[in-house]
Order: structure tokens, then C-alpha cells, then sequence
């Protein structure tokens, strides 16, 4: 059966904290392909102000260079909103007939996974990928009072806590502050020579 694996976020900017858990992902799983899906109105962040999604989607592409098992989905930021993870899902169940859903998250995530968009229904579509946050204290059984069987949706992905943020990034970065082997080089090339986020290479 094949395998696909599923990575949501704003991507703003791409970092290698992303390149890393998506590699020990894909061989943890045995992924035939990693999908980064860059969210276009994410529901939980509606208070923030995120990068225009062209820029986003150019950094992203620059980010996946030559893998050719991690590919850039557009089904979020193609169809409207509200994006919620569910939605998605089954979009891309619908493009993937067949294949096992993997759906990749922080144990931050799963922490709060009960206040999502019908949890229960995303959870009998694919599986639950979940790795670890710095001091996320999540577990497969966590929610198993509310969301009764999530324990056996979630596969734990052993992979190096990394606590690089994209938020960190923008904020050194408009500090004048290095942020070189924070993102790939193609991305702080691009972050420079556009000046994605208001200031130019320190």
C-alpha cells in the first residue's frame, strides 16, 4: 500500500527544523512522499498576519530542493477558506485513492487535538504521525477519554528535539541578527534578495 505522509504549516519561512523532521519522518514511516501543504488562512491564526502566500510558496519550493520523496501541495491555498485540517485531508484522500494517510504533527498538537475541527473524524481518515516537542509531554493515550481509540491511530516518530521556530527566525532576523544555518541557503537567498520580511541580510 502506498504511504503518504501529510506536513501542514505556514511555512513562514521554511526552516531546516521542517527538512529534518520530514526526512527522519519519511524513513521512520517508509513514506513513498512527504507532502508540505502551506496553509493559506490556518482557523487557529487568524490573529496573525502571515507572509504573502507567493512568497511562502516560492520559499517552500526552494526549501525541498532536489528530494524526491517531499512535494510541495497546493490544496490548501487553491480552494477557500476556512482551511481546516480535516477539509484537507479528504481532499487529498480523494487525490491518493488507496494509499494510507499520515498525518504529521507536534506533540503540542496532539496535546490539543480535542479542540480541533472534529477531531474523531480526521483521526479515522489517516494516522497520526506525532513527534516530539521541547516539553510537550504529549502520549498516544492521552485523550483516549474523549477521542476513545486515538491511541491506536498515533505512531510516535522518534526524531531530535528542535526547537528552531519560524517566529525566531523573522525575529532575528529584523534585529539584524545572523540566521544562517537556521534555513537553507536558497531560502535566505530569496529572503534577501526580496525582502520577504522588511529587512535586508545582516
Amino acid at each position: 500500500m502506498r504511504r503518504v505522509g501529510i506536513l501542514g504549516g505556514t511555512f513562514d519561512p521554511p526552516h531546516l527544523g521542517h527538512l529534518i523532521l520530514a526526512e527522519y519522518a519519511v524513513e521512520a514511516l517508509n513514506l513513498n512522499c512527504l507532502l508540505f501543504v502551506p496553509a493559506a488562512d490556518p482557523p487557529h491564526k487568524q490573529h496573525e498576519k502571515n507572509t504573502p502566500v507567493a512568497h511562502r510558496l516560492a520559499m517552500l519550493k526552494l526549501a525541498l530542493g532536489s528530494n524526491s520523496r517531499f512535494t510541495l501541495s497546493r490544496v490548501d491555498v487553491d480552494r477557500p477558506g476556512p482551511h481546516y485540517s480535516l477539509d484537507m485531508v479528504k481532499i487529498i484522500q480523494g487525490q491518493n485513492p488507496g494509499a494510507e494517510l499520515y498525518f504529521l504533527l507536534g506533540g503540542d498538537s496532539l496535546r490539543d487535538l480535542p479542540r480541533w475541527h472534529r477531531p474523531a473524524e480526521l483521526v479515522s481518515l489517516c494516522r497520526l504521525a506525532v513527534m516530539h516537542r521541547p516539553g510537550d509531554g504529549a502520549r498516544p493515550y492521552m485523550h483516549e477519554d474523549v477521542l476513545p481509540g486515538l491511541s491506536e491511530r498515533v505512531v510516535m516518530i522518534d526524531a531530535p528535539l528542535i526547537g528552531i521556530s519560524a517566529t525566531e527566525i523573522v525575529s532575528r532576523w529584523q534585529k539584524g541578527l545572523s540566521i544562517r544555518y537556521l534555513v537553507p541557503d536558497a531560502v535566505l537567498d530569496y529572503m534577501t534578495a526580496h525582502n520577504v520580511y522588511g529587512i535586508t541580510e545582516p
